[in-house]
C-alpha cells in the first residue's frame, strides 16, 4: 500500500496538474485563434486558409505553452540569454517532433490499420501529452544536476 502511495505522490503532485491545467488552457488557445484566424482572415483560398490559421495558432500556443510551462510548471526562472534560447529552441523542437509523431501516428492508425478517426485521435494526444512532458521535465526544463 505504501508503494502506490509513493507513486500515487510521484505522478499526481503540483508539477504535473499545473503542467495538464496549462496543457487545457493551451489547447483552448490553440482552438480559439485557429478560428478567429479561419473567420477573419482575408484568405479566398480554403486550403490556404486553413493552414494559414493552424500555424498562426500553433506559433500563439506553443508560445504560451513554452512561457507557462518555463515559469510555473517546471519553475526555471532565469532569463539569461543563452539559458533562454537553448531552452526556447529545445522546446519548440520538442513541440515540432511530437506533432510529426502525431501526424505519423494518425497516418498508421487511421489510414494504415483503419482505427477509427476519434479513437486514434485521443490516443495520439495522450502519447503526445506524455512525450511533451517528458521532453519538458528531463531535457528542456531539466534542473541541474538531475
Amino acid at each position: 500500500m505504501e508503494r502506490i502511495k509513493s507513486l500515487f505522490h510521484k505522478v499526481v503532485n503540483k508539477e504535473t496538474i499545473l503542467y495538464i491545467v496549462f496543457g487545457v488552457l493551451t489547447t483552448a488557445i490553440s482552438w480559439v485563434v485557429s478560428v478567429l484566424c479561419y473567420h477573419t482572415l482575408p484568405i479566398a483560398v480554403p486550403e490556404v486558409l486553413n493552414l494559414t490559421s493552424n500555424c498562426i495558432s500553433w506559433v500563439i500556443s506553443v508560445s504560451f505553452a513554452f512561457v507557462t510551462n518555463k515559469l510555473y510548471v517546471f519553475e526555471s526562472k532565469s532569463w539569461q540569454g543563452s539559458l533562454l534560447l537553448r531552452e526556447l529552441s529545445a522546446f519548440v523542437s520538442a513541440r515540432l517532433f511530437s506533432l510529426l509523431l502525431e501526424l505519423a501516428g494518425m497516418w498508421l492508425l487511421v489510414d494504415c490499420l483503419g482505427v477509427a478517426f476519434g479513437i486514434a485521435k485521443i490516443g495520439m494526444n495522450v502519447i503526445v501529452i506524455l512525450v511533451n512532458y517528458v521532453l519538458s521535465k528531463w531535457v528542456i526544463f531539466k534542473k541541474d544536476g538531475k
